[in-house]
């Protein structure tokens, strides 16, 4: 049976199946009620009751909501590319999702093992602004299309922030594996030994740089509603719309997991003697996705020109400054190994 799945062209296409399967449908199962988390955080800070009534708790009131956007009506604008405008968010989604191929949830735990996996997250990741343009563009309507190129200059500016950052952390890793990443914070020392100590003024850059990059309050200019109506998704409709809805929620996600393997050891134990293991990844993904929720809820919502000059002349010149000098540390080994992981076999 092992030979056949390893052996046989139609054995390795359903041992991919299945574990791309393996990956997908909880990730699928566990945005439902992240989505219900998100909701029920918002009603908590506004003092209100939030999702109640559908399954105990509200548990089940996303997957309700999921099945009303399945059989609603699909509309679509006259004078519309309906070839682009169905694309658009089938492209938003798949990009979100094949970024997963390389993220790992446990030593080993990964679908793509690859040496080059934050190149191939960065990449994946910079196409998703393909499907906020040809939406804004195939809608025949000047609000998307002034959505999506409010959006399109948003992402990408943030993106070289976030890119920046990261090469401080490949730097100090030698590496642009996850696992090596994770296993290069692995000194025994628990949480005091992960590169959010090394690399500390970088997290809050590189948490700001998701939010705006995810589009997620206060940072969520593509989809004002006072401005836009409600940018470049406003003709959208039905499972169009929830294609898009469920793309942007899986790069909120996809953020949660970088910044938990690049900063916060991913499944590794906080308190040394604890045993290692995807619990500590799920815990620590689900923090950071209540503080990205607590932050939709608390923070008023920023003026596009005040985005752009945080991004631009803010966190680009902080981002590149830190790279100088972490290239610094680690070439000259200060304080040891504490930039310079890779002199310590990581």
């Amino acid at each position: 049976m092992a030979e056949f799945f390893t052996n046989t062209g139609f054995g390795i296409f359903l041992l991919t199946v299945g574990q791309v399967l393996l990956l997908v449908i909880p990730l699928m199962v566990a945005l439902a009620f992240l989505m219900y988390a998100d909701r029920k955080i918002w009603a908590a800070v506004q003092m209100r009751k939030g999702p109640n009534i559908v399954g105990a708790f509200g548990l089940l009131q996303s997957f309700a909501d999921f099945g009303k956007y399945i059989v609603k009506e699909i509309v679509v604008p006259a004078g519309a590319d309906k070839a682009v405008f169905f694309l658009a968010p089938m492209v938003s989604l798949v990009m979100a999702l094949i970024a997963w191929a390389v993220i790992p949830f446990n030593d080993g735990w990964v679908l793509a093992d690859i040496n080059v996996a934050i190149l191939y997250v960065f990449a994946v990741s910079s196409l998703e602004v393909y499907g906020i343009i040809m939406g804004g563009w195939a809608s025949n309507s000047k609000y998307p299309f002034l959505g999506s190129l409010r959006s399109a200059a948003q992402m990408i500016s943030y993106e070289v922030s976030i890119g920046l950052i990261i090469i401080g952390v490949i730097i100090s890793t030698g590496s642009m594996n996850f696992g090596s990443i994770v296993a290069a914070q692995d000194t025994g020392w628990g949480l005091l030994g992960w590169y959010w100590l090394p690399h500390f003024p970088m997290v809050f850059l590189f948490f700001v740089s998701a939010l705006a990059e995810t589009n997620r309050p206060p940072f969520d200019l593509p989809e004002a509603e006072s401005e836009l109506v409600a940018g470049y998704q406003v003709e959208y409709s039905s499972t169009p719309f929830l294609l898009f809805m469920i793309g942007e929620l899986v790069a909120v996600v996809l953020m949660c997991a970088l910044v938990t393997l690049l900063f916060f050891g991913g499944w590794l134990s906080p308190i040394p003697g604890l045993p290692d293991g995807i619990l500590w990844m799920v815990l620590k993904m689900c923090f950071f996705f209540f503080i990205f929720s607590m932050i939709k809820a608390i923070t008023p919502r920023y003026r596009y020109d005040q985005l752009m000059r945080i991004g631009w002349k803010v966190f680009l010149p902080f981002s590149l400054a830190w790279v100088v000098v972490v290239a610094f540390l680690a070439k000259f080994e200060v304080f040891g190994a504490f930039w310079a992981r890779f002199a310590m076999g990581g």
